[in-house]
């Protein structure tokens, strides 16, 4: 004995056979659309949500950093703008050269006694006794290291081409906690320089940093000439 839902069923298909032409197989066109619908739903979520979870590995960094706290006004760093308290301890060498990550000696210019902290922090006395006390290098995950093919100046860019840090770096300057660094098990790079979405879709100049990034911001600020292979890869 049939049930209701299945005379039902049967009608809805029997009425729909009116609109379609004789050769078409409308139970076997429904079942295909199913799966082929049920299949792609499954590739985005594979795709799009389990696949960047398996790609990239989590890594936190030895210590937390407090940018925040060390361009405000009272914390002594010298500078009048946030670029120019930036470049106080991400500074450049006589040689024009950037220093990029800030070795513990420039940190020791500040937090000279291991005994003796100058804020309250629990990040600031871990750091003083297990790296200043010791003289010992912290060792930070680069969030922007470059492949090495790629040459890239910042004197060039920040003193000549007058560009803010924010532009490629965000708001770092702002934040008091830096993010887990996050590392591309196939390429062996940051997910800030290969970006954050797979899509490749930005919404800020900082979301990602790669070579048609690059060739953008040259283009819009009438530098195209920039673009030239031999000017980034030496």
């Amino acid at each position: 004995m049939e049930k209701p839902d299945e005379k039902l069923g049967e009608g809805f298909l029997s009425s729909l056979n009116d609109f379609v032409p004789p050769w078409l197989d409308l139970r076997s066109t429904l079942s295909t659309g199913f799966f082929l619908l049920a299949g792609f739903i499954a590739a985005l979520v594979v795709g799009w949500i389990l696949f960047p979870m398996i790609l990239y590995s989590k890594q936190p960094q030895p210590i937390n950093f407090n940018h925040a706290v060390h361009i405000d006004e009272e914390s002594g760093i010298e500078g009048e703008t946030e670029t120019e308290k930036c470049l106080y301890c991400h500074e450049f060498r006589e040689d024009g050269s950037f220093a990029g990550i800030p070795k513990i000696d420039k940190c020791i210019e500040c937090h000279d006694d291991p005994e003796s902290s100058i804020g309250e922090t629990l990040e600031e006395k871990e750091f003083l006794q297990n790296y200043v006390a010791e003289e010992k290098e912290v060792s930070w995950f680069s969030y922007y290291r470059q492949p090495d093919c790629v040459y890239f100046s910042h004197i060039a860019h920040v003193n000549m081409g007058k560009q803010e840090c924010f532009v490629c770096h965000g708001d770092h300057g702002k934040s008091e906690k830096i993010p887990v660094y996050q590392q591309n098990r196939l390429t062996g790079y940051s997910i800030n320089i290969w970006g954050k979405r797979l899509s490749g879709w930005k919404t800020n100049t900082w979301d990602r940093m790669k070579m048609d990034d690059c060739a953008e911001c040259h283009t819009k600020t009438g530098h195209e000439e920039n673009n030239a292979c031999f000017v980034c890869h030496k």
